[in-house]
């Protein structure tokens, strides 16, 4: 690891930021809940037109000639159905089941829109858009930057030497590497502290205890990296995609479970219904127009911070969707990460939602039963025979989804680490997920021993301001590609 500066800068900087948050923790959160309001409030509708230029820009290069250009000339490496496995593990996991439920019944009840749909047809639309073409469009813009660059350039996986303009300027590569570096650990504490707070929660829930037990939570920290070690020791072939697949497998067989117990022909018509919505309504939500305008506050609130967070978490899942991708044409890639994910996804909200929905509407008097994002999945449950197994399986389920995405996040980390080597040696993955875990254990314990800052909800925040240089970069991408292009072809 000698004459390594990125990884060793990324350390040091890694160290100074935990000295700050433990000296000052009070000091530390209410900058950062200042600064990403300020982030969402200045930047959120240039977020939004941006969200809107990357679906359309993927779109347009998909279906021109450029969408014929094949990312390497080996077949793919992957078979269709890993692929889209890894790709959606790592791109969304564990976030379905946190929001599974809570997301659409919030949305049921405060409806964002005022229109003349149905309260749950507008829930679906409205859980559709942030979880839908958006999302992934970010996703694979960097996907299809970092793919050009590795597979038809054939220049490394370091996304600060993408595109040939960007070594023009010394300072540049270096830059974009390290702040993606520091922003895909940030963002995997988040997920850590989010997935095992969850996790926790359901542990509690099936043993009748309260939640929030610390030497739970620390265990759990240490059990999903040392899994995502393994696996990501293993390598993408042995590890990662046995893992995904097993995501995969049985997040279907939940989603069979509550589907053949709701009322089919419901869930059928709220899927197909607001999916045709959200499509045809797609310009007017994407830009908050006239009746699509759910409010600034609304906007902050839910759409500014999930672009935001997307836009944070997009340069490592690109790289990692990028190197899943090889003997892939372009406009494969691009259809598979746009449209797949984002139906499996409609799909499972329709399933979720709409089944919450008919719980609620059959209660004598709703409580916020499904208000707490951490137990609602949990609690939903308990309306189904078999509850004690699903929320087991959901536990694990949880438990492997975190895994996939931590799993992969050391894997990329450990690519920029050895100079963008796409098969990075493995004493990297060693160090990396050592010092996931000792941050992530650093800070869970901050949060108990200073309870009057949320520091998990801080580590969030920080993403969303992390999140600013790279739509600004996202922008700059979009035209240097085309120029790239056009150049070439």
């Amino acid at each position: 690891m000698k004459n390594n500066p990125l990884f060793y800068s990324a350390a040091l900087i890694l160290f100074i930021f935990s000295v700050i948050i433990f000296s000052f923790t009070t000091e530390f959160y209410a900058f950062i809940d200042t600064a990403s309001i300020w982030v969402r409030e200045i930047f959120g509708e240039f977020y939004l037109w941006l969200g809107l230029a990357c679906v359309l820009f993927l779109l347009i290069i998909a279906f021109s000639k450029y969408g014929r250009i094949r990312l390497g000339n080996s077949p793919p490496q992957f078979d269709r159905l890993s692929w889209i496995a890894m790709l959606y593990s790592a791109g969304m996991g564990a976030g379905i089941l946190l929001r599974a439920v809570q997301e659409p019944v919030f949305m049921y009840q405060n409806p964002p829109l005022k229109t003349a749909y149905p309260n749950d047809i507008i829930a679906l639309e409205f859980t559709f858009y942030q979880w839908g073409f958006t999302a992934w469009a970010f996703y694979g813009i960097f996907a299809l930057f970092i793919g050009y660059s590795l597979f038809v350039r054939k220049n490394n996986m370091l996304l600060g030497t993408s595109l040939p303009q960007l070594k023009k300027i010394k300072a540049i590569p270096q830059s974009i590497d390290l702040l993606t570096i520091l922003t895909t650990v940030f963002g995997l504490v988040a997920a850590i502290g989010l997935g095992t707070t969850q996790i926790e929660g359901g542990i509690s829930h099936l043993s009748d205890r309260e939640p929030g037990t610390l030497w739970i939570v620390i265990s759990l920290v240490f059990l999903i990296c040392l899994l995502a070690f393994i696996s990501a020791y293993s390598g993408v072939e042995k590890g990662i995609k046995r893992i995904s697949n097993w995501n995969i497998y049985i997040t279907i067989a939940l989603l069979i479970f509550v589907f053949i117990q709701a009322d089919i022909i419901e869930v059928l018509k709220s899927f197909s219904t607001a999916t045709w919505f959200y499509i045809k309504d797609f310009f007017q939500l994407s830009l908050a127009m006239g009746d699509f305008n759910p409010g600034k506050q609304f906007l902050t609130d839910w759409t500014y911070y999930y672009w935001a967070f997307w836009l944070a978490w997009a340069p490592f899942t690109g790289i990692f969707i990028a190197r899943i991708s090889q003997g892939r044409s372009i406009r494969e890639m691009i259809l598979g990460v746009l449209i797949l994910p984002s139906l499996g996804s409609f799909l499972w909200f329709s399933v979720f939602g709409t089944s919450s929905f008919e719980i609620i509407e059959n209660m004598a008097a709703y409580n916020g039963e499904f208000s707490d994002v951490f137990t609602s999945v949990f609690k939903f449950f308990e309306s189904f025979p078999l509850s004690n197994f699903t929320n087991i399986v959901t536990v694990l389920l949880l438990i492997s989804f975190l895994v996939t995405s931590v799993d992969s996040a050391i894997y990329v980390l450990s690519m920029f680490s050895d100079k963008g080597n796409e098969n990075p040696k493995k004493k990297y993955r060693l160090v990396w997920a050592a010092l996931i875990l000792i941050f992530s254990e650093a800070i869970i314990l901050l949060g108990n021993v200073k309870p009057e800052s949320d520091v998990l909800d801080a580590m969030q925040k920080f993403l969303i301001i992390g999140s600013l240089p790279f739509a600004i970069f996202t922008a700059l991408m979009m035209l240097l590609f085309v120029i790239e292009i056009r150049k070439k072809y």
